[in-house]
């Protein structure tokens, strides 16, 4: 009897502390003022989390605009100049954590080794992009800048570049013909002819070959990031069209051993985690590829529980796959079963239209090569197949039999689009594309043949470019 009256005490005590609980929340309408609250302060400011998630109320696209910065202005075109007080916050926070590029700064701005360059840039124009672009003017360079990604641009950080006078053409969520009007826009000025080009992807480098043949010819140097964008200049001098000196970067020791592997093994799961909440522990993801970029997406995904398959056509790769664990596959021995694909090939048409329709219901397909090609997107859009926005940058594809599979970025890059990647790793490689710039514009005559050659060892290794990045 004692039991029965302690555990029916117990319960009222209990029923009394949750009603208590319950009295502590909100009402339904102090719910919905306290959710309009956090709605409205996550607005006040655009920081870098809110420049992937832009929901501005300003639809007017930015070539639509007529915009002036405080100097009186407009050789620009960004979402809105407003923002440049937001952005020039980002940039201060990145420099600190660039301490490379801001050492070359400070070590040659005297000298003006850049000076009388007149610098195109195409790359993702983040808040440690603007400190390259700073860096480059600083040692003489004028530049002027496009995005080479229509989703990556964080648009706070390009208005305070215009701000200061740089000549940007970007913003977040361009269309494709956008994307092609910033290329020529940055490269078409009256009075200003280009002498150095700095691209990440081919597309400004392409559309100078194609569109002005005659600039093309005058160009001193080419800086290319990206291994879509060396494919395309081994392309060229191969056929015999590449009538200047280009500089692979992407191949460079301090890129590929850094930022294609560490920038990779923190960002892709920041990416995901930023556009579907997915958890890691037990799911089965399948990475395409195992060069750095697939090292890193694989070391961070084992770490975090997931199962983990490669795929592979490189024998040394592939032998290194094994040897660190992971089970090589063929894509369509898992596809029925995988929850996760991840393809970081470079290459073209990865993931295939009969493989996405193989795919099981609510499996996720992304992307961490540089070009949207490697899964194939445009297949998907036909009429028997239905696309459903459910937040930026995540879409679901609705099947007829109901099946939904998630598709990031569009196909695009996953962590530049859909998330930040780490400063630090970054900065090495923004310091590589400097010293890149400075050596090729310095050259004598005859040091470099109309070819694509690698950054010397010796620059990117040297004592001073290592204690630069890691304060020793």
């Amino acid at each position: 009897m004692y039991k029965l009256y302690s555990l029916l005490l117990l319960q009222q005590i209990q029923f009394v502390e949750d009603k208590q609980e319950f009295s502590r929340f909100p009402t339904k309408a102090g719910r919905r003022s306290l959710s309009r609250s956090i709605s409205q302060s996550s607005t006040d400011s655009y920081s870098s989390a809110a420049s992937y998630t832009d929901s501005s109320d300003d639809e007017t696209s930015p070539r639509d605009k007529t915009q002036l910065n405080s100097k009186g202005t407009n050789d620009f075109c960004v979402k809105n100049i407003k923002q440049a007080e937001f952005g020039r916050r980002e940039i201060e926070i990145a420099e600190q954590d660039m301490s490379a590029l801001i050492s070359l700064r400070k070590r040659a701005q005297g000298e003006k080794p850049l000076a009388g360059a007149k610098i195109i840039g195409c790359t993702h124009i983040t808040a440690q992009t603007a400190v390259l672009i700073e860096t480059l003017e600083a040692l003489g360079a004028q530049c002027r800048w496009t995005a080479c990604n229509i989703y990556s641009t964080q648009n706070e950080v390009a208005a305070a570049l215009s701000e200061i006078g740089v000549a940007v053409f970007a913003w977040k969520g361009e269309s494709e013909d956008d994307f092609w009007w910033c290329i020529n826009k940055c490269i078409n000025m009256e009075g200003w002819q280009p002498n150095m080009i700095l691209d990440d992807g081919g597309d400004l480098t392409h559309w100078v070959y194609k569109k002005y043949p005659n600039v093309f010819k005058k160009i001193r140097g080419i800086v290319e990031e990206s291994v879509t964008g060396v494919h395309r200049l081994y392309q060229l001098s191969k056929a015999g069209k590449l009538c200047v000196p280009a500089m692979n970067v992407n191949d460079s020791v301090t890129k590929q051993k850094f930022d294609n592997l560490y920038c990779c093994r923190e960002s892709i799961l920041d990416g995901l985690k930023r556009t579907t909440d997915v958890m890691f522990g037990g799911k089965q993801v399948v990475v395409c590829g195992y060069g750095e970029v697939g090292k890193g997406c694989t070391a961070a995904l084992k770490a975090m529980g997931s199962i983990v398959y490669v795929t592979e056509i490189d024998p040394i790769c592939a032998l290194q796959a094994c040897m660190d664990g992971f089970r090589l596959v063929k894509l369509n021995e898992v596809i029925r079963q995988v929850d996760i694909i991840i393809t970081c090939t470079g290459n073209k048409n990865v993931v295939t239209r009969d493989q996405l329709d193989r795919m099981k219901n609510g499996s996720i397909v992304c992307n961490m090569g540089h070009s949207n090609t490697e899964i194939d997107v445009a297949s998907l859009r036909t009429p028997e197949l239905t696309w459903e926005r459910v937040r930026s940058q995540v879409d679901h594809v609705i099947w007829p039999d109901g099946k939904r599979v998630i598709l990031l970025a569009e196909g695009r890059l996953l962590n530049l689009s859909c998330s930040t990647v780490p400063t630090f790793v970054l900065s090495i490689t923004a310091t590589t594309q400097a010293l890149a710039l400075i050596e090729l514009y310095n050259a004598p005559e005859g040091r470099y043949k109309q070819d694509v050659y690698l950054l010397p060892k010796k620059m990117v290794t040297s004592d001073t470019f290592i204690t630069s990045n890691f304060n020793y």
